[in-house]
């Protein structure tokens, strides 16, 4: 056991009658990354909140540095030397980095913070990790990838030597998961551990020594990554094998449906001179590096950005969207990139999440059908597969792909004409994946119209029939998907830098 450094032993916990972890047993080896997987809803994220001390465990044990411990909260686990990365950031963003790093625990006497030696240990933790950051930067002006890598020094300014990484990657380009990545490698090289939680395939065969499958609260795959492969790893987690990654779109595209000349928005940074034009039946996915304009492209579409000139032709017509009220109207719809943010309320249930875009579509007389919202709350339920106890569940206990679902199952009910998507599978497992593929080609076989942005160039080749690709705020070309590969799109990636 010397090697071994956490393992939970026999862990299970329940939630009223529903079993969300069932008897779980796993090892973390010292130096090591263990890739822990599974879809949205197998207990994920309740099995590492049972370790980090937010929940309390029914059954079962953990053993941390050979000794049987029982973290009271996260500031026991903290202190400990177990620290956690999730997936949706707890910074202050109107502070300082030195402050968010040391938060709670000011080096100083007396009630008076001595502010150089707090920035002399943020920059002594910086030099440790190679990381050239200064500590008094406002956290607001940093990109999500240097985001990231301020929360993994705070972890080890706790001087951590268990890291729970929760999909880590999911808002970072290839360059900058790169960057994470030889962090990673060089803090497991000092003998740091790691639980990587990831949806991505292709990052858990790169970065991870071992892994961990679980399905419906059950470890159904527990060995070296050396010894398994992906048809293995998708059979654990769904119990089936997956034909194939992507499903079979349809080539049949029809007439225009929206044009876009000459489009330059108002306010830097500025999109110059957009035209392109997309068609019925049509996926057209947007691609580009961190920053390139993808979702500025997206939300100005949508209604939500000044446009300075350039047109907009929606079937035919000159539109001008004020606000995202007009586009909804048209029959546009948009999933944002950031869920928490702009895509739910997420102190409301489902329900309420599913209905508030369409409160006309049952109000009559000036009164609200609850019978009809209850029935298209189900509706949606059901059509997206959600795993949830029933329609009046507070959305911000369902996973992060669950919640997806009803993000986009509430624009889904309104069968909308263009459907914009900016990063919609972000966060959600392979199966949750498919099935939002799925949703898609049905809505194109009826003759509607989808934009993806996508930072996965595995979805945008599998999923689209041509591709937008962004360079600092201008297009840099438009590629038909059966001819482009990563070197040709890349490429256009660095066009105007």
């Amino acid at each position: 056991m010397n090697d071994v450094i956490l393992s939970i032993d026999g862990l299970s916990k329940s939630f009223g009658n529903v079993h969300v972890l069932k008897s779980v047993s796993l090892s973390l080896k010292r130096g090591t990354i263990l890739g822990l997987m599974g879809e949205n809803g197998a207990g994920k994220s309740t099995l590492m909140n049972c370790l980090f001390g937010s929940l309390k465990s029914d059954t079962g044990k953990i053993i941390y540095n050979d000794r049987h411990v029982s973290f009271k909260g996260p500031k026991d686990a903290l202190e400990q030397g177990i620290t956690m990365v999730h997936q949706e950031l707890n910074l202050c963003p109107n502070h300082s980095i030195m402050d968010n790093m040391f938060l709670g625990r000011y080096p100083g006497k007396w009630g008076v913070v001595d502010s150089r030696a707090l920035y002399n240990k943020c920059e002594e933790i910086f030099s440790s990790l190679s990381l050239n950051f200064d500590p008094k930067t406002i956290m607001n002006t940093l990109s999500v990838s240097e985001c990231q890598l301020v929360e993994i020094a705070k972890a080890m300014s706790y001087e951590a030597k268990v890291i729970i990484l929760d999909e880590p990657t999911s808002s970072l380009s290839d360059k900058e998961t790169k960057t994470l990545f030889k962090l990673i490698n060089e803090l497991k090289n000092k003998g740091v551990s790691f639980i990587f939680i990831s949806h991505k395939m292709e990052e858990i065969f790169t970065i991870c020594d071992d892994i961990v499958v679980l399905r419906d609260g059950l470890v159904t795959l527990n060995k070296p990554i050396k010894d398994t492969n992906l048809d293995e790893v998708v059979t654990a987690m769904i119990g089936r094998k997956l034909e194939s990654r992507f499903p079979k779109i349809n080539y049949d595209i029809g007439e225009t449906i929206l044009e876009v000349k000459n489009l330059t928005t108002k306010y830097p940074p500025r999109l110059v001179d957009i035209n392109f034009t997309l068609h019925k039946g049509e996926i057209l996915g947007v691609y580009g590096l961190v920053g390139s304009g993808r979702t500025r492209l997206l939300s100005t579409l949508f209604g939500l950005r000044c446009v300075a000139h350039g047109d907009i032709i929606f079937n035919g017509k000159k539109v001008q969207f004020k606000n995202n009220r007009d586009a909804i109207e048209n029959n546009f719809a948009f999933i944002s990139e950031e869920r928490k943010a702009t895509g739910m309320f997420p102190n409301q249930s489902i329900k309420f999440n599913n209905n508030i875009t369409y409160l006309d579509k049952f109000s009559h007389f000036g009164l609200l059908s609850n019978k009809e919202m209850n029935e298209a709350s189900d509706k949606t339920i059901e059509r997206m597969k959600i795993k949830c106890i029933d329609r009046n569940e507070i959305i911000s206990t369902l996973s992060g792909g669950n919640q997806q679902k009803v993000i986009i199952g509430k624009w889904l009910q309104k069968n909308p004409d263009i459907l914009i998507m900016d990063e919609p599978t972000r966060g959600i497992d392979i199966i949750a994946k498919y099935q939002v593929y799925e949703l898609i080609i049905e809505l194109t076989k009826q003759g509607k119209a989808v934009i993806i942005s996508s930072s996965e160039m595995p979805e945008i080749m599998g999923m689209t029939h041509n591709i937008l690709v962004m360079s600092n705020h201008k297009i840099a070309g438009i590629l038909s998907t059966k001819e482009a590969n990563e070197e040709n799109i890349i490429k256009l990636c660095a066009k105007y830098l």
